[in-house]
């Protein structure tokens, strides 16, 4: 499966990368692969595996405000595998270059 999902500190002030790089460490030792992107992060790996790093994320912000919003969209494909990188190749594949420049 795939999930993007972002964790946000509320009232922690405008600029929240701080949170974000300390998610990102997070994400990066879980071995997992993953994107980060400027809304979110996209992760891959096994339903339990996701959802136990998102949770783990969800409670590093936690403990440092008084309230988070996690947001989190899924998608689960059977037989397939290295979603974050095909689903990507496969539009640009289709409209002839890649869509990141």
């Amino acid at each position: 499966m795939i999930a993007e999902f972002s964790v946000i500190p509320v009232g922690a002030g405008v600029s929240t990368s701080t949170y974000v790089a300390k998610v990102i460490k997070l994400v990066d030792e879980s071995g997992l692969p993953y994107k980060l992107n400027p809304m979110g992060t996209v992760v891959e790996g096994e339903w339990a595996q996701v959802m136990d790093l998102i949770e783990r994320c969800h409670n590093l912000i936690y403990a440092d405000v008084e309230r988070v919003l996690t947001s989190i969209t899924i998608d689960d494909r059977r037989g397939k595998t290295d979603r974050i990188n095909q689903k990507v190749a496969s539009v640009e594949k289709i409209i002839g270059h890649p869509v990141i420049k």
